[in-house]
């Protein structure tokens, strides 16, 4: 990984968040995109377009990997690439909520080696690369130490804490949630939350930043089942996430097997 790519992608998030700012109170022509996938704006098209524009002609050799680009199995011949979302969050977006992201992240042989997540409504940028560390707006971050199962906050969906995904039974968890993915695996690594976890299959672009910022700030971070994630895959999903501190993330993965 150069070592500028991390500062490429605080660069490329700043200036993404501009573009997404000037979008609000305007008309998004919203629109929903095919097989239930959401819907998208124009924002997303233009935040798309200029991360795009300024991360490829930055490093021409990377892939690239966007929820709003048409994929293509180049990318899998490529060593290193972007994976980005350009809008994680769009429904928040579009209901004028402040709690939508600007997710970007590196990943080099299947490992996120530099990430982005920023929420520009709320002034909040986490950022990471390898081996130096997570940070909120600059300042060094730590996941919660807590591991006594009963007094756990979690980030998830409903559904997440269905009697069939718990052979050992429901865990007695406070849960709240938050529409954007990547700003949950944020939460966690900042500590204000114990843990997060969907059992849902996860995108590549809603996780990628938000892994290496967790596993920087001290986090476990796996699919659903406890195998390690890897990116730039054929179908650009991991079988869902579960991230903690490493003994409350092997106690949780405890209860879900």
């Amino acid at each position: 990984m150069p070592a500028n790519d991390l500062t490429l992608l605080i660069e490329a998030a700043k200036a993404a968040g501009k573009e997404a700012l000037s979008h609000v109170g305007g008309d998004l022509a919203v629109r929903h995109k095919d097989d239930g996938a959401g819907p998208v704006t124009k924002a997303d098209l233009a935040v798309n377009a200029l991360l795009e524009d300024k991360l490829r002609r930055a490093r021409p050799d990377y892939g690239w990997l966007s929820e709003e680009s048409a994929d293509s199995d180049a990318r899998l011949d490529s060593d290193t690439l972007f994976i980005v979302d350009p809008i994680d969050g769009t429904r928040s977006f579009i209901e004028g909520s402040d709690t939508w992201a600007h997710a970007l992240a590196v990943v080099q042989n299947r490992q996120v080696t530099a990430a982005v997540v920023y929420l520009p409504a709320r002034d909040k940028l986490y950022s990471a690369s390898v081996g130096g560390g997570a940070r909120l707006n600059g300042a060094p971050i730590r996941t919660s130490r807590r591991d006594a199962m009963a007094e756990i906050e979690v980030l998830a969906t409903k559904p997440s804490l269905e009697a069939r995904f718990w052979p050992r039974g429901v865990p007695e968890i406070k849960r709240s949630h938050r529409p954007s993915l990547a700003y949950r695996l944020s939460l966690v690594a900042e500590g204000r939350y114990d843990a997060m976890f969907t059992f849902r299959p996860s995108w590549e672009w809603d996780i990628a930043a938000g892994a290496l910022i967790l596993s920087e700030a001290g986090a476990r971070v796996s699919d659903r089942r406890g195998a390690p994630l890897r990116f730039n895959n054929p179908m650009p999903q991991t079988d869902g996430v579960l991230a903690a501190n490493p003994r409350l993330h092997a106690a949780l993965l405890d209860q879900l097997l």
